[in-house]
């Protein structure tokens, strides 16, 4: 799967979320954000050498249940999943290699 470039529509419930198979990156954050804006390189890069990787991308804000159900409070906020459940967690990482440790992480949990 390759990195999704727009935020989703529709934000899934958290029930949905914890029921995927497989590696997943929910990618919290919003159009409008400098830090999100400048991290999408890094993200890009990274997920570049993990294809199988389900990347889902959240507009984030208050009141939106799913980000406070994963308690995000700034952007991006990376939340890494196997199965449903998570493995790593990233806050406005500014460079792709911890990314990448952390993809490589929810690859070797499966």
């Amino acid at each position: 799967m390759a990195m999704t470039d727009r935020y989703a529509a529709i934000e899934p419930v958290r029930a949905e979320i914890e029921a995927l198979a497989g590696a997943t990156l929910i990618e919290f954050g919003s159009p409008w954000c400098g830090h999100c804006r400048a991290a999408q390189p890094h993200i890009a890069a990274a997920l570049d050498a993990h294809p199988a990787v389900r990347h889902i991308k959240i507009a984030d804000g208050s009141g939106r249940p799913l980000g406070r159900s994963f308690g995000v409070k700034l952007w991006p906020t990376l939340v890494f999943l196997r199965e449903g459940s998570e493995i790593a967690r990233l806050v406005r990482p500014g460079a792709a290699a911890p990314i990448s440790d952390a993809l490589a992480a929810i690859d070797a949990a499966g």
